[in-house]
């Protein structure tokens, strides 16, 4: 029976544990913490996402806890429309999944295969040409056919293994929150699309229809707000009176959500990427090898979101490989696969965040000039290589 030790339990180490474990190997997923919970939070799905989803075998799940966004448009902070509402293919349209729904479906989804240890920090990675490939604790060793290093953007394994990719800032901060519909305003418009202004952004989708009694008991709005900036030090409450007050006069519903929010809803993430990308994400070693998947191989900003979705498609890729290819070629096969598509993802996400972090008063008057050229332009591109991607066959 061929072994894998997945390392980080988060979206995508989840996905690729229970799609090895479905192919026959046996798993032992590592997790830093003591127990793996989500963010109190949600995460958009584009249609590379959800194929992905599909192709392992979580299509049936993804189904009953997800809801389909329609085309909201893009708005100034003033009202004026960037992109028009148009009618969109049901096919390009993404969804939202709350993330403590999405975290429930993968779980169940990992089967008997699937050996969970928690309160592991692997501090070593083995990935020499005559031994197996392993990782270490300090205390136990565990050693495997391949090593599937998932532990997001401060990953151990990556710093060994691609020393000279390094985590830098974006320049900006972010807040998540999901109002329950208990909680949430009624709103005389449909909540969705997303508003651009200078070194700011909003976006609202709602989490399934307000009184419905579906899969999901989590149901509710969502919103995410980017600024630019260091991440704030201040308690949630101010934090939450900062945002109030930057966001202070947008269009609805923006002013509406903040007013709902509660300081214990919001979740701040300080936003960073890789700089460069590692110049492989596959390494083998001995008769296996080590790869790098999600925020591990290629973290970037969430502005074109990206993020979950490349995992995930990383965890479809890699076990189609793994069934068609023996190791550790399929090691090298995942790394030719994976690194172009990812590069031209992040190229286009930096594109929108060089956009969006634009700062001194000449510079914002000629970005805010140019955005209505702009941001249409990038989100087409952005929705095209969100679409084109298929599982490899």
């Amino acid at each position: 029976m061929r072994t894998a030790v997945v390392v980080g339990g988060g979206l995508g180490g989840l996905a690729v544990s229970g799609a090895l474990a479905r192919s026959g190997w046996q798993v032992t997923l590592l997790e830093r913490a003591d127990r793996i919970r989500p963010e109190p939070a949600a995460v958009v799905l584009w249609p590379n996402g959800v194929r992905a989803l599909r192709a392992l075998g979580l299509g049936a799940g993804l189904d009953a806890i997800a809801t389909t966004l329609s085309d909201g448009g893009v708005r100034r902070p003033d009202g004026h429309w960037l992109v028009q509402p148009r009618p969109t293919p049901a096919e390009r349209l993404p969804v939202v999944v709350h993330r403590e729904d999405l975290h429930d479906a993968l779980i169940a989804g990992l089967g008997e295969r699937v050996e969970l240890r928690t309160g592991v920090t692997v501090r070593t990675v083995r990935a020499a040409a005559g031994e197996r490939p392993a990782v270490g604790d300090g205390r136990h060793t565990y050693e495997a056919d391949l090593v599937v290093a998932a532990d997001g953007t401060d990953s151990v394994i990556r710093r060994q293994l691609a020393p000279a990719s390094g985590v830098v800032s974006s320049g900006c901060a972010a807040w998540r929150a999901v109002i329950p519909w208990y909680r949430a305003p009624s709103l005389p418009d449909a909540v969705g699309g997303e508003i651009l202004g200078a070194g700011y952004r909003f976006v609202s989708a709602s989490l399934g229809e307000r009184g419905s009694s579906g899969a999901s008991s989590r149901g509710g709005i969502y919103w995410m707000a980017t600024a630019a900036g260091a991440a704030r030090p201040e308690p949630p409450e101010t934090q939450l009176a900062l945002l109030r007050r930057w966001y202070a006069g947008w269009p609805a519903p923006v002013d509406e959500l903040l007013a709902a929010t509660d300081p214990a809803d919001l979740v701040q993430r300080e936003i960073r990427e890789l700089r460069p990308l590692p110049r492989a994400f596959g390494f083998p070693a001995g008769p296996g090898g080590v790869v790098l998947l999600g925020d591990a191989a290629h973290a970037m900003p969430p502005h074109l979101g990206q993020g979950a979705c490349l995992a995930f498609e990383d965890a479809a890729t890699l076990a189609v490989l793994l069934r068609e290819s023996t190791l550790p070629d399929a090691v090298l096969a995942y790394d030719r696969a994976r690194r172009p598509r990812a590069a031209a993802v992040v190229r286009q996400t930096r594109r929108m965040s060089a956009v969006l972090r634009t700062r001194g008063r000449l510079a914002l008057r000629a970005r805010d000039a140019a955005l209505g050229t702009i941001t249409p332009r990038l989100l087409g591109t952005a929705a095209t290589i969100a679409a084109q991607w298929r599982p490899p066959t």
